[in-house]
């Protein structure tokens, strides 16, 4: 098993789009990259923490490459804005990725490369130092498949699984359970 930790704007999306990849074993909402040693959601919404949020993908290589998995961050969130995803502003919601260990940095580098070939604005995703990784509330697991049908998700969760579906359906399934 493998183990990604990457941000790409609300945590409830990237949640979204990886309870349903095939190969994703557990999926985990959560904040890192900044110096409180007790983050809570109230606090890292008010951008005082300097913690990102983000999810700890834990996936079996064997059946989803991490090149897909890498591919599908890229994808279903816009690289390409800084500490900002949609309506959600602020350094929270910036594009990071936290690699693990030398191995993890140069696959994430040599993913965003690829990516930088596509997108017509500069990629601003940060690749950062492995930090704490703090699991956000309960509220926040598997937000989307228990909330489907509020706003937030309508709105802005949708349009990304929409897409994660356009690109990327041979590797989609609707979870049974939560992957978490």
């Amino acid at each position: 098993m493998t183990t990604f930790v990457l941000a790409g704007g609300c945590f409830w999306c990237l949640d979204a789009v990886y309870q349903r990849t095939r190969g994703v074993t557990s999926v985990v909402s959560g904040y890192t990259g900044g110096s409180d040693p007790a983050p809570n959601y109230r606090a890292v919404c008010s951008g005082t923490t300097g913690h990102a949020e983000a999810v700890a993908v834990t996936f079996d290589p064997t059946v989803v490459p991490a090149e897909v998995i890498l591919d599908m961050f890229f994808t279903t969130h816009d690289p390409t804005t800084l500490n900002r995803q949609g309506y959600d502003v602020g350094t929270q919601y910036r594009s990071a990725m936290f690699p693990l260990d030398a191995e993890q940095d140069a696959i994430f580098r040599a993913s965003a490369r690829k990516f930088e070939e596509i997108y017509p604005d500069p990629l601003v995703t940060t690749y950062e130092a492995p930090a704490d990784f703090f699991v956000a509330e309960g509220i926040h697991q598997d937000y989307y498949n228990r909330f489907p049908d509020e706003g937030y998700c309508r709105v802005i969760i949708d349009p990304k699984l929409a897409k994660a579906r356009k690109y990327y359906a041979t590797w989609l399934e609707e979870p049974t359970e939560p992957r978490s």
